[in-house]
């Protein structure tokens, strides 16, 4: 009569319960990374016209720089967690049977179990709908990838199939460097995507030249407004009693004054040196930054006017309209 033996589940130490939760909860940061780099690059390289805007595309951007930095940490966190504990079950097998894993793995099969159907909820859904897109296909079958890919690993890990130590070979360690692999490619696209730190900070230069401008011009149908006439400098904006300062240009290298050139009674020009050309002006499908400005004066109604520049000296014609800022009336009476 063959007997079946079983061992008692293994109390888990501070060291087994931390280990334990360091390598579930860096599994849930790089998962949800993960998801939220794709979906950036899916904004990106699809935007919606109804709802992206130029600074959508930024957040998007930076939403991949958040996604590369937490994986570039989290997830060899939990590559070398896994490979520790798969160490440590090698070394003593009763620890799979360790409450606290057990716990773990069951609630993360639950978790991604009911991603899964949640997903698959509202693929139907949309498609009764009718509302299926590339852009929200693509999200919801990288959502089902990423928790079907965590779903079945788990699977064959309590089922016990996982090789017992990390040299040895089988679906798990093949599992292990096929998401390295996904993991890594995903990081160096977000690089060549978003551009190096160089670029980035010469790009919040030119948003700031760009905050400027918009800044001057609102200054300048304020003086428009209140005196009837264009003003010959930009020195003449300055007002210390509202605090107004006309800014020069942000880098320390430069920091020259913006160019300011009437053209006639009514039409004037303002100019800056840009590093980069801006993003709204690389996309053909972003639509172009609009004022409002950063520091509108009050009962000013703004155009359509929009910032997209190239790269170098850019200059941006603009031309008063008398009808939308039309000029106070003052009376001498209301002068004394």
């Amino acid at each position: 009569m063959n007997e079946k033996t079983s061992l008692p589940a293994e109390k888990a130490g501070p060291k087994d319960v931390f280990l334990q939760l360091l390598n579930i909860i860096a599994l849930y940061v790089s998962a949800g990374m993960f998801i939220n780099l794709i979906f950036s690059y899916i904004n990106i390289w699809l935007p919606d016209t109804l709802s992206e805007n130029y600074y959508t595309l930024l957040a998007a951007r930076s939403s991949v720089r958040w996604a590369i930095a937490s994986l570039i940490v989290v997830f060899p966190v939990y590559i070398w967690a896994t490979w520790f504990l798969n160490k440590g079950y090698a070394a003593m097998p009763e620890k799979r049977e360790m409450k606290i894993r057990k716990w773990l793995l069951y609630f993360t099969l639950f978790l991604a179990g009911i991603i899964i159907i949640g997903d698959l909820v509202t693929l139907i859904y949309n498609l009764l709908q009718g509302e299926l897109t590339t852009r929200f296909l693509l999200k919801i079958f990288t959502v089902l990838i990423v928790a079907g890919g965590i779903f079945g690993y788990y699977i064959l890990d309590i089922k016990n199939k996982a090789p017992a130590s990390p040299s040895q070979g089988g679906p798990h360690k093949i599992f292990a460097y096929s998401v390295s692999a996904i993991m890594l490619v995903a990081i160096v696209g977000g690089f060549f995507l978003v551009g190096s730190p160089k670029e980035e900070r010469a790009r919040k230069f030119d948003d700031q030249r760009v905050q400027h401008l918009q800044l001057i011009q609102s200054e300048i149908i304020n003086y428009w407004i209140k005196k009837a006439v264009l003003p010959k400098t930009l020195e003449e904006l300055n007002d210390p009693i509202r605090g107004v300062v006309i800014p020069k240009d942000p880098e320390p290298e430069t920091g020259a004054a913006y160019i300011y050139e009437i053209k006639d009674k009514e039409n004037f020009k303002l100019c800056a040196a840009f590093n980069m050309p801006s993003l709204d002006q690389l996309s053909a499908n972003t639509p172009k930054r609009a004022i409002p400005a950063v520091y509108p004066p009050e009962n000013i109604y703004y155009g359509n006017e929009n910032w997209a520049h190239g790269s170098g000296q850019i200059c941006f014609d603009r031309k008063i309209d008398k009808d939308l800022y039309k000029p106070e009336k003052v009376s001498k009476a209301q002068q004394w």
